[in-house]
């Protein structure tokens, strides 16, 4: 089995640019989706999950900074970088400020950008082959085996376990919002998945109660919040 390739959320609203931008990153081995505006690319965020987002500044509907104050307030870990047509000083610290990593001004060559791309994921703990490892307290999740270790003994997630651990993890210390996380794993935030993924918070629960240090809380009416008490 090869390794996950990492999905990209590619936001540009030049459809002949965000075309050649999808071609190239599909030929590097990324896995790009590529929206037209700022609101399209924010629905498609809160159905999917996504390793990496590619933001336009000056998009119809949303423009690049809104969807991006947008995408941190669920996701503060996510890496985004910014295609901006302006290289005015206070647009690149106003970028930073919503929460970007790092911008490119256009134009720039697709060398350039893939360097850009491949730095943030180095930074962010990816690597370029999708690599996703997590550590919580004396447990470490490694996402791409779906494995849960503690200690030297392995468990093995299964496929929601995961996903639903990944998104905990990816916030921990933060409320992980019920819906958010139901649209993510099960796209659709219906009683009986709601019900569904109490029943896979209670097994994490039990899996990580190994380590006193770590908490997996109920936070009523709004979702669930893992705490790590370092």
């Amino acid at each position: 089995m090869g390794t996950e390739k990492i999905k990209i959320l590619l936001a540009e609203d030049d459809r002949n640019l965000g075309n050649i931008l999808k071609s190239y990153l599909e030929a590097k081995g990324y896995a790009p989706k590529l929206c037209v505006n700022g609101q399209e690319a924010y629905d498609l965020f809160t159905k999917e999950q996504f390793d990496f987002c590619i933001v336009d500044v000056m998009m119809p509907v949303k423009d690049g900074f809104t969807l991006t104050r947008e995408i941190r307030e669920h996701d503060r870990n996510i890496p985004i970088l910014f295609l901006t047509a302006k290289s005015l000083e206070e647009d690149k610290l106003k970028g930073f400020q919503v929460g970007a990593d790092d911008y490119l001004t256009k134009p720039f060559s697709m060398e350039e950008l893939l360097l850009r791309i491949e730095a943030i994921l180095r930074r962010s703990g990816h690597s370029a082959q999708g690599t996703k490892i997590y550590s919580i307290g004396s447990f470490t999740l490694d996402y791409n085996r779906q494995i849960l270790e503690h200690k030297g003994k392995e468990m093995r997630l299964t496929s929601k376990e995961n996903e639903l651990l990944r998104l905990l993890c990816e916030n921990t210390n933060d409320v992980l919002d019920r819906s958010y996380a139901l649209n993510k794993i099960w796209q659709d935030d219906s009683y009986f998945n709601a019900r569904s993924m109490d029943v896979y918070i209670a097994k994490l629960r039990k899996y990580l109660k190994e380590d006193p240090a770590v908490e997996l809380i109920n936070v009523h009416g709004v979702g669930f919040k893992l705490v790590v008490n370092t």
